[in-house]
């Protein structure tokens, strides 16, 4: 399994947040802002003056509302999709405000166009007044706006954090628990391999050599220190027959081993030492004390999942099983890499086996 790369995004960036949904449900929402500010206004001003402003004055408000809210609201949506990216500093305020009090010009003066060639009167460039109070007005709620947003960013981003770090923590435990799991090599089997190379030792040297270098490579592998969780079908397959040639030495001809690979299926990833635990425990509990044409078989088949089985014509499973070594790290290393995403059967009929089904992972 590779290690995943952990990136945190603390700011947004333009071509993931500022598309045109976004920008049109924004211009919605400002629009549908500038309107109920300009009710509200016409609304405040008919009261302190007593009576209703009347039909141009009241144009006017809401004309000058929306434009005000719509040139604005771009105007610090483009200073952000230019700038935000780069963080909060001098800079990015400069061009925020730029960008703000020249949304309130435009607005300014385009209401006023409009608003003369609509009732037909005179247009003159340049409102200081309505400028001047309008960029306060702006300047007062962008500000807000900057105080809130920022606060804002910084407590999601600081949960963004803290969710990175509970997933590497996550991927640690995982790590480890898998790192445990991948080491073990059941205490027994150590202790029987070491004496039958004891009792070879003197009969046959050669064959005690063999059997030593071949332990020596099964721990090797164990060892796993290129940290792969998954590797190889084909690998998985040398680790095993590793071990099938140090039992051999135990068992003689008494058992038959036989490994079937679907052709094609070498480079597919399985878990590490998934399958040797298994073997192990059909030797142990199911063929140990066969005295002639034991058969142990191991294949693996796709179909729309990977099908591995171990199957061995020893003495049949308990119906109440217990889960030793072999089936508990079976269970634990799937659970860890395909959480929910796999299927354990144990059977005794028609055949006993062990079978497992797995999604294909990625090469």
């Amino acid at each position: 399994m590779k290690k995943n790369q952990l990136t945190l995004n603390h700011l947004p960036t333009g071509s993931s947040t500022y598309n045109f949904k976004y920008w049109l449900r924004y211009n919605v929402v400002s629009i549908l802002g500038g309107l109920g500010i300009g009710i509200i206004l016409a609304v405040l001003i008919s009261l302190l003056k007593g009576e209703w402003i009347g039909q141009e004055q009241f144009a006017y408000k809401m004309l000058f509302s929306v434009a005000i809210s719509f040139f604005v609201c771009n105007s610090i949506l483009l200073s952000k999709k230019l700038w935000y990216k780069k963080g909060y500093n001098i800079r990015y305020l400069l061009v925020y405000y730029t960008f703000s009090l020249i949304g309130v010009f435009l607005a300014v003066e385009l209401n006023y166009y409009l608003f003369a060639s609509i009732f037909q009167v005179k247009y003159t460039f340049f409102h200081t007044t309505d400028l001047a109070f309008s960029g306060v007005i702006t300047i007062i709620v962008c500000t807000i706006s900057y105080i809130y947003f920022a606060r804002k960013n910084k407590f999601n981003s600081q949960i963004k954090q803290k969710e990175m770090d509970l997933l590497r923590l996550k991927q640690m435990k995982t790590q480890a628990e898998l790192a445990a799991l991948q080491s073990k090599i059941n205490p027994h089997f150590l202790y029987n391999s070491l004496n039958a190379i004891t009792s070879l030792i003197h009969l046959d040297p050669d064959k005690a050599e063999d059997m030593t270098l071949k332990l020596s490579k099964l721990f090797r592998y164990s060892i796993n220190q290129s940290q792969e969780n998954l590797i190889s079908i084909q690998e998985e397959v040398d680790i095993l027959q590793t071990y099938l040639d140090i039992e051999k030495v135990r068992f003689g001809d008494r058992i038959r081993f036989i490994i079937e690979i679907e052709h094609g299926l070498e480079q597919e990833k399985i878990p590490r030492f998934l399958i040797q635990p298994l073997v192990e425990n059909a030797l142990k509990h199911g063929l140990k004390n066969t005295p002639a044409n034991g058969e142990l078989k191991f294949s693996i088949k796709k179909t729309n999942v990977m099908e591995i089985i171990v199957s061995d014509n020893g003495i049949p499973f308990p119906s109440e099983l217990d889960i030793g070594y072999g089936l508990q790290s079976t269970y634990d290393k799937l659970e860890l890499l395909y959480p929910g995403n796999y299927e354990l059967q144990i059977t005794n009929e028609p055949f006993k086996q062990i079978r497992i089904q797995i999604q294909l992972h990625d090469n």
